[in-house]
C-alpha cells in the first residue's frame, strides 16, 4: 500500500521536477490510500493558487484512491509519533495513517527524511 503526502501530490499535479518520482504510487490506484488531511491541504493550496474549479478537479482525481478518515486510532498514534519524532501535526497524521495501514509514505517534505517506511525525495529546483 502507498500513502502520498500533500507535498508529493502538489508536485505531481504541477508536473514539478520530482513529479515522476511520485507517478507510480499515485497511478497505482488499487494500492493508493489518501489521508483525509491530504485532501484538505491539497484542496486549500490549489484553491489559493488556481481557483476552486481546479481544486475540485484535483481532489476528484485523488478520490480515485481509498480515502482514509482521521479516526481516534490514527489521532492517538499521530500524537505519539509527533511527540517521539518531533513532527508537525499534519505530518504526524499522515505518517500514522501510513503506519496503521502498513503503507509506504511517499514525500518530498524534509520533515520525513530518514524516517523508517518513508520514500523521501529531496526537492529539486
Amino acid at each position: 500500500m502507498n500513502v502520498v503526502d500533500s507535498s508529493a501530490w502538489l508536485e505531481y499535479f504541477s508536473d514539478g521536477p520530482n513529479a515522476k518520482s511520485f507517478a507510480a504510487p499515485i497511478e497505482d490506484l488499487a494500492h493508493l490510500l489518501i489521508p483525509s488531511l491530504c485532501l484538505l491541504e491539497v484542496f486549500k493550496r490549489i484553491l489559493v493558487q488556481k481557483g476552486e474549479t481546479m481544486a475540485l478537479e484535483k481532489v476528484a482525481q485523488m478520490h480515485q484512491g481509498k480515502i482514509i478518515d482521521l479516526d481516534a486510532s490514527i489521532a492517538i498514534n499521530a500524537a505519539k509519533l509527533g511527540f517521539t519524532l518531533k513532527l508537525p501535526l499534519a505530518d504526524s497524521v499522515v505518517l500514522a495513517t501510513a503506519r496503521i495501514h502498513q503503507a509506504v509514505l511517499w514525500t518530498q517534505d524534509s520533515d520525513f527524511e530518514g524516517i523508517e517506511g518513508v520514500r523521501y525525495f529531496s526537492k529539486k529546483k
